[in-house]
């Protein structure tokens, strides 16, 4: 639901989306909570795409470095 809202051009913020300027310019994190778990979806907001760039689940407070690190690899990747 909310990565069709940003598709649509909505702009969310929190409780729903934060910036992740640790991962790159335009990256934002969703934060989604099923039945029993935290998921977070690392995005980026380009002019034609929402490049999604890492999914994993929440487990402690701060975003784990590995996790940051594959990103800003596959955005790397993604922009050459």
């Amino acid at each position: 639901m909310l990565l069709r809202r940003l598709q649509r051009g909505e702009r969310l913020g929190l409780p729903h989306s934060r910036p992740m300027p640790g991962i790159g310019p335009r990256c934002h994190e969703l934060r989604i909570r099923d039945e029993s778990r935290n998921w977070r979806i690392l995005y980026r907001l380009d002019e034609d795409a929402i490049v999604v760039v890492g999914v994993y689940q929440k487990t402690t407070r701060a975003t784990p470095g590995n996790v940051i690190r594959i990103c800003q690899d596959r955005l790397k990747n993604y922009d050459t």
